[in-house]
């Protein structure tokens, strides 16, 4: 029996998100905020409501940012991308909560080296935010750039999975016990409370 494909609207601290889903295979992950594109409903979608069953696409992502769940344990299926994309958005699913990688390295990891431009297109064109983490790919340099659903949930969604993507001596710098990319431990918080200390 094939599954219905479905539809749910989620609300979470950063927005609400808009599901498309058939079984536990994600189709299409929408922020309804004026001013984004919209996918919008496909024709003969079921709307679900709350509550959401365990393991479906809602419930899971409900659980992301009730903070009782870091990683999705689901299969998408993006609609009308390239070959080049799915094998990008495959390898960024491998990053874990917690974890950033550049555009460089991502592009490295899908093996077309040096085509960090391609694989910012890449993340521009990503249908399935949050479950596809592009939140977690970061600047050369650690910084915060490029996030379609703009850069203060980028910053959200690295602060709630305890990810700093900025140097602990960089201009905005981490916050208590947050991750650095220069150090992961405790040592960051305190050269960053040195920096504080030296430059006020």
């Amino acid at each position: 029996m094939v599954e219905p494909l479905e539809v749910a609207d989620v609300a979470t601290q950063i927005g609400i998100f808009r599901v498309v889903y058939q079984g536990r295979s994600v189709r299409v992950v929408d922020l309804l905020e004026k001013g984004l594109p919209q996918t919008g409903v496909p024709v003969g979608a079921v709307r679900r409501k709350p509550p959401f069953p365990a393991g479906s696409p809602p419930k899971q992502l409900q659980e992301y940012f009730r903070g009782t769940r870091d990683d999705f344990d689901l299969d998408v299926d993006p609609e009308t991308t390239s070959e080049f994309d799915r094998k990008v958005w495959a390898r960024l699913r491998e990053v874990p909560a917690g974890r950033t990688v550049t555009y460089g390295e991502l592009a490295r990891r899908a093996g077309t080296t040096g085509s960090a431009r391609a694989v910012g297109g890449s993340m521009a064109r990503n249908p399935i935010p949050i479950v596809i983490p592009c939140h977690r790919v970061v600047g050369s340099e650690g910084a915060i750039t490029g996030f379609g659903l703009g850069l203060w949930r980028k910053r959200w969604l690295l602060e709630r999975e305890h990810s700093w993507p900025l140097r602990s001596r960089s201009a905005d710098g981490p916050r208590p016990r947050q991750r650095t990319l220069d150090s992961p431990t405790e040592g960051a918080s305190k050269n960053w409370a040195r920096h504080r200390s030296t430059n006020h």
